[in-house]
């Protein structure tokens, strides 16, 4: 990252003990914040990511798909109502 831009590195830790880290500039992450702390932040962020990735992959891939993926799909979209208390469509405007 550029020297002038000042940042913070957020640790990962998976349940099967891999870890990793990423280093993102602190003004972002304060201009996407609302009252959440940097680490609240980041998660949410994480689980939009993760949300879209779930979507595109049932709704917007070519070809079929394994039914399994659209389990782990409402899965990730259950639990992203529960922490934004808002569906995934009703956030991004994008319903199918």
């Amino acid at each position: 990252m550029s020297d002038s831009v000042e940042t913070a590195t957020f640790s990962i830790e998976s349940s099967d003990g891999s870890t990793d880290e990423v280093e993102l500039p602190t003004e972002l992450i304060d201009l996407l914040a609302e009252e959440e702390s940097s680490a609240e932040t980041v998660a949410d962020v994480v689980l939009i990511g993760f949300a879209q990735r779930a979507h595109a992959l049932v709704h917007h891939s070519h070809g079929d798909f394994d039914a399994d993926i659209e389990a782990i799909e409402e899965s990730v979209l259950e639990t992203f109502e529960e922490r934004f208390g808002m569906t995934f469509a009703e956030m991004t405007g994008h319903d199918h």
